[in-house]
């Protein structure tokens, strides 16, 4: 259908009509008065009248029946006259049409004719149809004309001044919805054309943004409007109150053409022309060409990084990963890797910037360095970047707002240099590497990697090298462990294996089993393991910060002292620097992932780090002699304390802090730097930390030349054997015994070999080997009757009772422990004289268990009296024990429920072992299975973590018995063969014989 009838002729004939209606306002009829194509409206005057006009036209050429007619003019209440009055209506309105035939008469009702063009509604809605097809073809001028067209039909709001029992809402709702999208499509066509014509748009776009608040669309073309016309600023406000508007009343973002034309604005703010039209950003390096494993780690990563499409009102923060760890554990591979399988997610760019924060030779990228390089990136022209910080940040942020972007930001030094460069929407996401965790950025997600899995580290080795035969061999084994699975070592060793046909895995295992030149091996090409741990060093050492020359420094002593973990204190002593600085010096080395944490106050580390540490002492001059000179003083100080804090005062306690003629000068002065401990808890935490540390020390300098350090050694052993004893340490003591006894002889030190001939004897004693022990308590004893030691000789005396009793020769044991009570009350010992008392317990409960009792009460009483804590435990153990070989697991199971309540955190395994071992037995005797169970679950648990084989073998015989009772032969019979395999070649006859005949009958 035309755009126009009556404007020109209907039929080709050049005839001209003379009516039209309109519904686009109040109804109305329009007269041809000139002959031309011109009309006037012809108000209706009468309400009645246009209410009948407009029911007729709604449905013109049809059949209108009297009663809707009625209800039209009189709603549900029509009056008795109402079809008389119809009659008058109908009447009045026939003679405003002038022609008798367009409203007839038929037998249901009236038909109002309406010929093709006459309704300003149709004319309307075929306009608004070629402009639709004309605005999806992009045909602008078309747009214009049609729209202007349509538009020029209006004369306000439809259906105008009718009463809502009309019917026409539909109508009229629908005919508004037209116009505003002809408006939509006309200031489109009209943005599309530009010219002169968009200074008029501007007026008109802002009051429609002003009646429409919430309608997107309009917003858009007001921005791009103003943004056209050189009005950048305005444009930005208008889309700042959408923005505000639509997430304060909606919750929700504006949509993609809001962003769209938002990007424009900024881009021509930035200096960018809207028509130089550029690809998106792909600057994402080539995925690594081998990764290999971190499943989970990526899983997660996705998951934090890829969101539905669009911004969400509920996540309106943008997703950022901080991939970190040490050099060379593959933080950018697995960045780059999962930046790759997200790229469709972000179809508006990826964007990849290198922020050198350990790069050799370079500095870190400032942040204003690195805003200029996005925002080049994005566009921007360089002259109009903005010289602050803070205004290019907030231009990177504006840019990227309303787009959906990753971003890349690799090797970063720091989160003060990130920081400025996170965008603000939500539709972005940022992938960050660092050697930090960045811990100062909020709501980021955090992505810790440590080395690969042995799994992981031989399959990357597999791929990367091409090697036939290299999976599953010993050879690949060996070099997984050499590289410390350290993704970047891994690379140089395939890389080396690939390049050189004829270098075979065991020959290159070889050469990096060599400790000091592993380094030197592991560099291939670019590709560098001490180089990028250099890098941080350096950047360290030449830093302006305190803190971070302090962690250079740090780094060299570990490298000088080369020890499995280290804390604070000993390290501040290494570098006199002081406890506080010290601490900091070491959360710069986490930071930089030059030490890992693996628990609270201790470091370690990784096997590559210490190689290169212990090549920095070297190249910086630091002595390792000297270092382990210091570090000898401090832990015999502490060990001192130590000492004084879990063995109770008196000959046992004084006699190992008594000097020994090879102690070196200067170790009282030193111990007094050294604070007490607060508690027996206390300080067998420190001893359980640095175990490990003073074993290595010992080990390494057992055998030193220099009598002062050897002195050192022969001290330090002496004065932490104990503890060592007490927490059934059973290695730990054989390594510290032994050196400590060759260290003595060297030294030609009688009291030191007598010290650790004693300890010695001690360890055999808790692994059951009495005859042994014996035999070592005897030289001992020896020794100290030659150097008149009467506390010793009291002492090595009550040990030679107590190990003739275990191997049977009771006369002996009796003759033994008399003497050493005689020598107690001669030194006025209490101490001695209750353990005493309980060593003959022992003995009498061969014969007489009631005599038994009553010899342990004595121990009892001198060990309340005098607070030993150690007494009263082994006290009650022992009348438990008393009990049980009465037949009175009832008697005997409180005493041993006490025992351990009195022993607390004092860490007497050897007491605790055997009154856990009494507690078993009592429950099981009296039925209790069930807690029995649980005790030597218990016991076996803290044996096998001392790797004591004689404990975990009397408490499986144990957890056979209980299993036989509960009808699991097979499962016993596991247990005692595991017993037995554990006591073989042990003093422990009666229970070996017993598990022998156990294991014949259930064979």
């Amino acid at each position: 259908m035309g755009a126009s009838a009556c404007s020109g002729s209907e039929d080709g004939s050049g005839e001209r009509c003379g009516l039209r209606f309109g519904l686009l306002g109040s109804p109305a009829l329009y007269y041809d008065v000139s002959g031309r194509g011109r009309s006037e409206a012809r108000d209706v005057a009468s309400p009645k009248s246009r209410v009948l006009l407009a029911a007729l036209l709604l449905d013109a050429g049809r059949v209108v029946s009297v009663e809707s007619l009625k209800e039209a003019l009189w709603g549900g209440a029509p009056p008795v006259s109402a079809q008389a009055s119809l009659h008058n209506h109908i009447a009045r309105l026939r003679r405003l049409l002038d022609d008798p035939e367009r409203l007839r008469t038929v037998p249901s009702g009236y038909v109002l004719r309406v010929d093709e063009g006459e309704l300003d509604v149709h004319v309307f809605e075929a306009h608004v149809a070629a402009a639709r097809a004309a605005h999806a073809g992009q045909e602008w001028e078309r747009v214009v004309r049609e729209c202007v067209a349509a538009l020029a039909l209006w004369r306000g709001a439809p259906l105008a001044g009718l009463p809502s029992e009309m019917g026409g809402y539909a109508l009229a709702r629908r005919l508004r919805e037209a116009r505003l999208l002809l408006l939509e499509w006309r200031h489109d066509a009209e943005l599309a054309l530009g010219g002169p014509r968009l200074d008029g748009l501007v007026p008109e776009l802002a009051a429609l943004t002003a009646e429409y608040p919430l309608r997107e669309v309009y917003h858009r073309q007001l921005m791009l409007a103003l943004h056209r016309t050189g009005r950048q600023a305005e444009a930005l406000a208008v889309h700042r109150d959408l923005r505000t508007r639509l997430v304060d009343q909606l919750g929700i973002e504006p949509g993609p053409g809001v962003r769209e034309a938002h990007v424009e604005v900024l881009r021509g703010a930035a200096g960018r022309s809207p028509s130089s039209a550029q690809p998106p950003p792909a600057q994402l390096p080539p995925p690594p060409a081998h990764f290999t494993g971190r499943a989970a780690v990526r899983d997660s990563l996705r998951r934090t990084l890829a969101k539905p499409e669009g911004p969400s009102p509920s996540a309106p923060t943008v997703p950022t990963a901080v991939i970190s760890g040490m050099p060379g554990v593959g933080k950018s591979a697995l960045a780059l890797h999962v930046a790759h399988e997200l790229t469709e997610r972000f179809p508006n760019g990826q964007l990849y910037l290198d922020l050198h924060g350990a790069t050799p030779g370079m500095a870190p990228l400032t942040p204003g360095q690195a805003l200029t390089a996005l925002l080049r990136d994005l566009g921007a022209e360089p002259c109009r970047i903005p010289e602050r910080p803070d205004a290019a940040s907030a231009l990177l942020r504006s840019l990227l707002a309303p787009t959906r972007t990753l971003l890349v930001l690799d090797d970063a030094a720091s989160a003060a240099q990130v920081r400025p460069l996170l965008p603000g929407g939500a539709g972005c996401a940022v992938i960050v590497t660092s050697r930090s965790p960045l811990t100062a950025l909020d709501g980021v997600a955090r992505f810790p990697l440590g080395p690969l899995s042995d799994e992981e580290s031989a399959a990357l080795l597999v791929t990367a090298s091409g090697r036939d035969g290299l999976d599953g061999s010993d050879a690949a084994r060996r070099l997984v462990e050499l590289t410390g699975r350290l993704p970047l070592a891994l690379r140089v060793v395939a890389a080396r294996l690939a390049a050189r046909h004829a270098l075979t895995p065991e020959v290159l295992a070889g050469q990096l089993s060599e400790t000091e030149g592993r380094l030197r091996h592991l560099e291939y090409d670019d590709l560098s393991v001490r180089r990028s741990l250099a890098v941080a060093h350096d950047a360290l050492a030449g830093s302006e910060r305190e803190a971070d020359r302090d962690a250079a420094l740090t780094l060299r002593r570990i490298g000088a002292l080369d020890l499995p973990t280290y804390g604070a204190p000993l390290l501040a002593r290494l570098t006199g620097t002081g406890e506080r600085r010290t601490e900091a010096a070491l959360d710069r080395l986490v930071d930089v992932a030059l030490l890992q944490e693996p628990a609270y106050g201790r470091y370690a580390p990784h096997d590559l780090v210490r190689d290169f540490a212990r090549e920095l002492a070297g190249e910086w001059g630091v002595e390792g002699t000297d270092a382990c000179e210091t570090a000898l003083r401090w832990y015999a100080a502490v060990a001192e304390r130590v000492l004084v804090a879990i063995v109770e005062p008196g000959p046992d306690q004084d006699d190992r802090r008594r000097p020994t003629v090879a102690q070196p000068p200067g170790h009282a002065t030193h111990v007094g730097t050294v604070a007490p401990f607060g508690s027996p808890e206390e300080a067998f935490a420190w001893a359980d930390r640095e175990l490990a540390n003073i074993v290595t020390l010992v080990e390494r300098y057992a055998d030193d030349p220099c009598r002062r350090r050897a002195g050192l050694v022969s001290t330090l052993v002496r004065l932490i054997l104990p503890y060592a004893h007490r927490r059934g340490r059973v290695a730990e003591m054989e390594v510290l015994g032994r050196a400590g006894l060759g260290v003595a002889r060297r030294l030609g030190d009688e009291a030191a070999q007598a010290y650790a001939l004693v300890d010695l004897a001690g360890l055999h004693f808790l692994t059951g080997r009495q005859s042994d022990a014996l035999d070592l308590n005897d030289r001992a004893l020896a020794i100290w009757r030659r150097l008149d030691d009467p506390s010793w000789i009291r002492r090595c005396l009550n040990n030679r009772g107590l190990l003739l009793d275990a191997l049977g020769r009771h006369a002996e044991a009796s003759e033994a422990l008399t003497r050493s009570l005689e020598y107690a009350r001669q030194l006025n010992d209490p101490y001695g004289e209750a353990v005493t008392h309980s060593h003959l317990g022992n003995l009498d409960e061969h014969t007489d268990p009631r005599a038994a009792i009553e010899q342990h009460r004595r121990s009892l009483a001198i060990g309340d009296e005098i607070g030993a804590v150690i007494v009263r435990h082994s006290a009650h153990c022992n009348i438990g024990y008393a009990h049980l070989r009465l037949g009175e697991p009832a008697a005997a199971l409180p005493h041993f429920e006490e025992s351990l309540r009195i022993l607390g955190g004092h860490g007497d395994w050897h007491g605790e072992s055997q009154t856990r071992l009494g507690l078993v037995r009592a429950l099981r005797l009296l039925g209790r299975t069930g807690r029995a169970v649980r005790e030597c679950a218990e016991l076996l648990d803290r044996a096998d973590a001392r790797a004591d084989r004689y404990t975990g073998g009397l408490a499986r015989h144990q957890r056979g018995l209980l299993l036989r009772e509960r009808g699991q032969a097979g499962a016993a019979r596991e247990q005692w063969r595991s017993a037995l395999a554990a006591l073989e070649g042990t003093d422990a006859l009666a229970v070996v014989t017993e598990l022998r005949e156990l294991l014949a009958a259930t064979d």
